[in-house]
């Protein structure tokens, strides 16, 4: 089978960001990087499993919501998937980092949180989720739409 393009990324020089991951036809799928691969230091399940739930409910109620495919988290705990469509590189940049403010800055019940709505519902956990929104708002601020491409290419063919 031919490998799908985000393997062919060097995750061993990958670093913390925001990167165009993929383009299908119109939707784009974002890499929301928060944390270097194979370092050890990875979300913790509820902190991942809040964010999910935080960051999809902001970007599907912001002014960008038509826009918004889907929110997800990587299975390898390093960060969350974003699809879009239809959205500029500044206002994916926008919409992220605002996202990140809200759940850094959330008080209150998750949404989506009771056993009616999600499948693992006692699997939250705020506190983490707010320290790990705030810990990647850093790197979110400085970065400009020109920085949301990957440099790092194990071959020419996912390049």
């Amino acid at each position: 089978m031919k490998q799908i393009q985000s393997f062919c990324v060097d995750h061993t020089k990958l670093k913390k960001g925001v990167y165009l991951s993929r383009e299908d036809g119109d939707v784009r799928t974002w890499d929301v990087r928060m944390k270097e691969p194979n370092q050890g230091s990875y979300l913790s399940n509820g902190s991942i499993h809040t964010m999910e739930h935080l960051f999809a409910t902001y970007a599907r109620n912001s002014k960008y919501k038509d826009g918004v495919i889907y929110v997800g988290p990587m299975g390898c705990r390093t960060g969350m998937y974003f699809l879009t469509r239809g959205l500029t590189d500044a206002e994916v940049l926008d919409c992220i980092v605002n996202s990140f403010r809200f759940m850094r800055d959330f008080e209150g019940e998750i949404p989506g949180a009771k056993i009616e709505e999600c499948g693992n519902y006692l699997d939250h956990d705020l506190q983490a989720c707010k320290k790990d929104a705030a810990e990647y708002l850093k790197v979110l601020e400085r970065l400009t739409p020109e920085d949301m491409r990957y440099q790092y290419f194990l071959s020419t063919e996912g390049a």
